[in-house]
């Protein structure tokens, strides 16, 4: 019979070896959200891990997902319009994306992978400068960037 020592360093070893599984999230790109807001990613903002994978699903048409700022070293996406798409989290941190064809109307969305938002002051000061390029809905950019831990 193994000692309760031994009984704890064989949980830990296999909890060391064992793969973490990764999460997907699925966003859905709507013209009108389950609340009657126009034009929306849901949800539009992601708390996510490292590894996790974002799947952006068109539930109507005309809709397409293109990042606008993403961490260091994570290249930019841009879908194909009324296809899904899916992202795979590289990096920790943000990832600010847009609808173009509706970014007028607000259609913006945050992704948060990881504890910390390293490159929080390059997404705020993207985010900030899609505010003059929308006509309605602005109030996003905020809402969407008080969610983020820093």
């Amino acid at each position: 019979m193994l000692s309760p020592r031994h009984v704890l360093a064989t949980l830990m070893l296999a909890a060391a070896t064992t793969p973490a599984v990764a999460a997907e999230h699925v966003v859905r790109m709507l013209n009108i959200g389950s609340n009657g807001t126009t034009m929306v990613f849901e949800p539009a903002f992601v708390q996510a891990e490292v590894g996790d994978t974002v799947r952006f699903v068109p539930e109507t048409a005309g809709h397409y997902v293109r990042s606008l700022a993403t961490p260091s070293g994570v290249s930019q996406w841009n879908s194909s319009e009324d296809q899904p798409y899916t992202v795979t989290l590289e990096q920790a941190g943000l990832y600010f994306y847009i609808c173009p064809p509706h970014l007028m109307m607000g259609m913006i969305g945050l992704i948060q992978a990881g504890p910390h938002a390293a490159n929080l002051p390059a997404v705020q000061a993207s985010m900030q400068a899609q505010k003059g390029r929308m006509y309605s809905n602005t109030q996003r950019v905020d809402a969407l960037l008080q969610q983020v831990k820093p």
